[in-house]
């Protein structure tokens, strides 16, 4: 049973948008002023000590795949080509001991059902500014993708600030996306967060239609892609699921997210993918100023299940922990890799044109507060590697696993 009590629409939205909504991040870089208990070569960043039991990531569950009520979809394998990487991946983190070395080989495999092969991918979000820090990460991936490969990107959600766009001819479309990332030859994979769907964040609007906005705009673009509100792809030997968790967030008010969440479990339940991967915006943990589901921050006066984020936190305990292997996102403009729980690895990377500092205190194998960048992504054969970095293409950490 959700938490959220299906009270009228209309008598809520007015009361919700007659007191607004605080600003959920800063804009800019900040000074990093980082406390570092095993700092990296640069001194930019924090560990966490030796995690003593980390749980592993369920095993796939056979089965072949059912419907839902979105569109399934697979990257055109002509576009952003990925190429070997030039060096072998190796965890800088001496406190983790689950870190691994990358084996850097390439296969040719590329069919799906759990099959050896290399996926390379990025992950950046919170990208809806249009300024310099947005530019300056654009210029990043490009010359870490030239370099490492990469088949595409993934935007975390919060596309579009303040309230999303007003159509598939807004301005913002060009200024905030089309021209910062006019250098990449790669597919951008989105979904939706809560500025995508107005009220200056608040993530319900009195244009309802916000969101279909973002969905319509695939059939104008080379580079955006938006399938669905919702929707899945398989690549080579991994399955992807792009949710949207604003939608979860304030069930009812933009819909119920029953349908949403039958259909991840049905999917999940059926793939034979060796790797499962989701990205929302939305956290489950999180040690930036919104915080973990359940905790995320109230509208002053409006103390709402909503906006707390109550939904989301049984979201992802019911169909997320020890289902998926690893869940990223958004919403905190931060990096963050956050230690394994319930099954389940929970990577932030919202710090794609702002960044903010990190009040938090989740066990967490690294994180790093003011400063912009991007997470990039190997999935070769059984390891999983993820390399951060920061605006200016600078290797702030990265670490391995197996499964």
């Amino acid at each position: 049973m959700k938490l959220v009590s299906r009270i009228a629409r209309g008598t809520m939205l007015a009361a919700v948008f007659a007191t607004g909504c605080s600003d959920d991040g800063g804009t800019g870089a900040g000074t990093q002023n980082v406390d570092t208990t095993a700092p990296s070569s640069d001194g930019t960043a924090t560990q966490s000590p030796d995690p003593t039991a980390e749980p592993s990531p369920t095993d796939p569950t056979g089965g072949t795949q059912s419907g839902g009520q979105t569109n399934t979809t697979e990257p055109d394998p002509t576009a952003g080509p990925t190429t070997n990487p030039t060096t072998t991946t190796t965890a800088t983190s001496t406190t983790t001991p689950d870190t691994t070395t990358a084996t850097a080989t390439t296969s040719d495999d590329t069919t799906t059902g759990g099959a050896s092969g290399l996926v390379r991918f990025v992950v950046l979000g919170d990208v809806g500014e249009g300024n310099e820090d947005q530019y300056q990460v654009a210029d990043a991936i490009i010359a870490v993708c030239e370099q490492r490969g990469c088949d595409w990107a993934m935007l975390t959600g919060d596309n579009f600030y303040d309230s999303g766009v007003d159509g598939v001819d807004d301005p913002q479309w060009q200024e905030k996306f089309e021209l910062p990332y006019m250098g990449i030859t790669f597919p951008i994979y989105a979904v939706l967060g809560n500025h995508d769907y107005g009220g200056n964040g608040i993530g319900v609007d009195f244009d309802n239609n916000k969101s279909d906005y973002q969905v319509e705009y695939t059939q104008h673009s080379e580079l955006w892609r938006m399938p669905d509100k919702y929707y899945s792809w398989t690549q080579a030997h991994a399955e992807f699921w792009g949710l949207d968790t604003n939608q979860v967030m304030t069930d009812p008010f933009n819909g119920s997210s029953d349908d949403q969440q039958a259909w991840l479990d049905q999917t999940v339940a059926a793939s034979t993918a060796t790797w499962k991967i989701a990205f929302g915006h939305h956290p489950y943990l999180s040690n930036g100023e919104h915080g973990n589901a359940g905790n995320y921050e109230d509208l002053e006066g409006i103390p709402l299940p909503f906006v707390a984020g109550d939904n989301v936190k049984e979201f992802m305990e019911e169909s997320v922990c020890g289902k998926i292997d690893v869940y990223i996102c958004g919403h905190d403009h931060t990096m963050q890799w956050l230690q394994a729980t319930c099954g389940t690895e929970f990577i932030v990377a919202g710090a794609g044109s702002k960044a903010n500092g990190l009040p938090g205190s989740n066990p967490m194998h690294f994180q790093v507060p003011e400063m912009e960048g991007f997470t990039w992504v190997e999935l070769n054969d059984n390891s999983f590697t993820g390399v951060i970095y920061d605006k200016n293409g600078n290797e702030l950490y990265s670490r391995t696993f197996m499964k």
